[in-house]
């Protein structure tokens, strides 16, 4: 039987307080019947005692502190699950937006997921292919990962996660069956009517649309619901992965504005601020939505995880992208230089990585030669960038003929290999030969990180005179 509260303690922004609460329990959702007859919903944020704290989801404008009447459903927020969610958009608490009628659940799953047991989890291997040469060759997504790009204000990071969204498919060599069993959890929060709008109708442009289950979490909506966006996707990728068995590739963005929704909850609760106003529990908050990517031992499917976020005056070492960086497997930088040049994507390379490519990529995964070719090419990059600031001191023209050649080779590298198209897709085989294509610019005594037997097989030295 649920017990019906008449009238509440206190009004605060958008919490209320209950008083005389029994049995309550954190997170637990909560039904406001306004004294006009409408209804809202909240969830308990803090307990003490008998005093019951409420985050509002719609606000509180409306509600009296008299004739309130509230009662709690004794669960916390529950997902409604099937595979009907596949081609679905949804807010930011899993409610269908698309005008297609309300999803006939199979189940109903906590957003708040379960903890994984670390001797269930299977090690990640193969990889996925996104397309895009500046990761598939040298930041490879590795099957089972989580693998953030650290982006900034005015990057284009969104169509980067709309290029993603809409190329990423499992490795060539994947069974028909795998293949078929990839989808995209697609979760935007914090964003603008008009992104939106572009999400939206991107995945429908590109014929993806029916294989993405997507959450929207808007500017103007409740900051609470922003809190459980996340956890949504999250969940429904769970569903898809371990109940459904198919591979997830689960992108969210922007999980700054995840973060600062954090802060605000938490300095509307009264609660200590840590570095820079956020919470003090940031690390584990994160780390309850990041740890549940993964695969298991029992289960054919897995959970990719592609956490985007805009670094507050591009500072990598704000807590956002420093705590997250501690949690993930590496990261995708975007770089404002690289992007002023014109250069899409803006990935730059040498702070990137991916801590887990090596166990996916080589021989039986990609090809053999890719990982020494990977090396070779940041190795080279990395020494055009002692070029260059050597070129600032003497200027270019009274660089050596070899250190003109690496300058050479860092121009085409950014203007040929980082820099593609939106809607060019890039198979592996494509990315590896252009790889090849950019080092035969550099002598072959240049190229120490390749062996005998793979120069012999694919560096072809490129003519002098040629553009």
């Amino acid at each position: 039987m649920r017990i019906e509260y008449l009238g509440v303690k206190e009004v605060n922004g958008s919490l209320i307080i209950l008083e005389g609460v029994k049995d309550a329990s954190y997170e637990e959702m909560v039904d406001i019947k306004l004294e006009d007859g409408r209804t809202k919903v909240g969830r308990v944020i803090e307990i003490q005692g008998d005093l019951a704290v409420v985050q509002v989801f719609e606000g509180t404008s409306g509600i009296s502190r008299t004739n309130t009447r509230t009662s709690l459903r004794g669960t916390p927020l529950m997902l409604p699950l099937s595979s009907e969610i596949l081609g679905r958009t949804m807010d930011g608490k899993g409610q269908p937006i698309d005008g297609l009628g309300a999803i006939s659940p199979e189940v109903r799953w906590d957003i708040n997921g379960a903890p994984i047991n670390p001797i269930a989890r299977k090690y990640p291997r193969n990889y996925i292919q996104t397309g895009v040469s500046a990761i598939d060759g040298l930041t490879t997504l590795i099957r089972g990962q989580k693998l953030p790009v650290f982006s900034g204000n005015g990057l284009p990071h969104d169509i980067l996660a709309v290029q993603i969204a809409s190329q990423a498919q499992l490795a060539i060599d994947s069974s028909e069956e795998e293949a078929d069993n990839f989808a995209i959890v697609f979760a935007a929060m914090g964003v603008k009517n008009d992104v939106a709008d572009y999400f939206k109708r991107s995945f429908e442009e590109s014929g993806v649309l029916e294989k993405v289950s997507m959450f929207l979490n808007l500017a103007n909506d409740p900051v609470i619901e922003r809190v459980v966006t996340p956890r949504c996707a999250l969940t429904a990728a769970e569903y898809l992965a371990f109940e459904l068995n198919m591979h997830v590739l689960v992108i969210m963005t922007d999980m700054t504005a995840y973060c600062e929704a954090l802060r605000e909850i938490s300095s509307s609760k009264g609660e200590i601020p840590s570095r820079k106003g956020f919470p003090g529990y940031m690390y584990s908050d994160l780390a309850s939505l990041y740890e549940r990517a993964g695969m298991l031992n029992d289960r054919e499917g897995s959970i990719t995880q592609i956490p985007i976020l805009t670094m507050p005056n591009d500072d990598i070492t704000h807590p956002i992208p420093d705590l997250t960086g501690y949690i993930t497997e590496g990261q995708i930088v975007l770089d404002r230089s690289l992007h002023q040049k014109g250069i899409y994507p803006p990935i730059i390379v040498l702070p990137s990585l991916s801590r887990l490519m090596k166990d996916g990529i080589g021989e039986g995964f990609t090809r053999k030669d890719h990982p020494q070719i990977a090396n070779q090419l940041f190795a080279s990059y990395a020494h055009v960038q002692e070029v260059k600031a050597l070129a600032s001191v003497i200027g270019e023209d009274e660089l050596s003929e070899i250190d003109q050649l690496y300058m050479k080779f860092g121009y085409e590298f950014e203007e040929r290999f980082v820099s593609q198209e939106a809607d060019e897709n890039r198979f592996m085989e494509v990315t590896l030969d252009l790889g090849w294509e950019l080092l035969g610019i550099l002598p072959r005594n240049e190229l120490d990180r390749l062996d005998d037997d793979l120069l012999d097989r694919y560096y072809q030295p490129r003519k002098k005179g040629r553009d």
